[in-house]
């Protein structure tokens, strides 16, 4: 049986991608030569689960358990803006920007988080921080590197980039190439339809 790597996530508007492009176009210059995986604009998305490795056999019920869940809850608004990082500024690995939401986001990625586990994906140990990743840094990044990128970002500010009214939730398929993930949708459920 074979596999398809997946994650479940919010897809963004093309209205918001000009905001990000000019936050991750200036981190880049800044970091110029700085060994971090910069994420394409078109790519970002909010990750509401990772699955990893998915059989054909269970995207049927991923897809049914989206459907159901998205249906079960109603479409709300996020507001993107703030920046940081993932563990923190003095060991940097993910650059973000930050996603405020009402609580029916953390709901609504609970419930898929528990859904999901019931098929047997790992559930989410740590509590849902929604961030929309804009690079990771090289798990081989020497410590003067370290030291030079956490410098830099300590100095970043993201001021407020837009709002967006949430609609539906996305299953991806995630293909991995030389150049980076190549993601696909494969699934569309939309919010507040029962």
């Amino acid at each position: 049986m074979s596999v398809v790597r997946s994650f479940i996530a919010i897809d963004l508007p093309d209205s918001l991608f000009g905001q990000l492009e000019r936050v991750s176009d200036n981190l880049q210059e800044l970091l110029e030569g700085m060994p971090i995986r910069w994420i394409a604009v078109p790519n970002i998305h909010l990750t509401l689960k990772f699955l990893g490795d998915v059989s054909e056999k269970n995207i049927p019920m991923i897809k049914e358990i989206l459907k159901t869940e998205a249906a079960s809850h109603k479409h709300f608004e996020i507001s993107v803006g703030g920046f940081g990082v993932f563990p923190n500024f003095t060991r940097p690995r993910v650059i973000w920007v930050g996603v405020e939401a009402p609580d029916e986001l953390e709901n609504l990625q609970r419930r898929i988080d528990l859904e999901t586990a019931r098929l047997g994906y790992v559930p989410d140990r740590r509590k849902y921080n929604p961030h929309l990743t804009l690079g990771r840094v090289s798990r081989n990044a020497n410590p003067k590197e370290v030291r030079s990128i956490s410098a830099v970002l300590r100095k970043q500010r993201v001021g407020f980039l837009g709002a967006v009214r949430i609609s539906e939730v996305n299953l991806f398929r995630s293909d991995l190439g030389p150049r980076g993930a190549v993601y696909t949708k494969m699934f569309t459920a939309p919010i507040g339809q029962n």
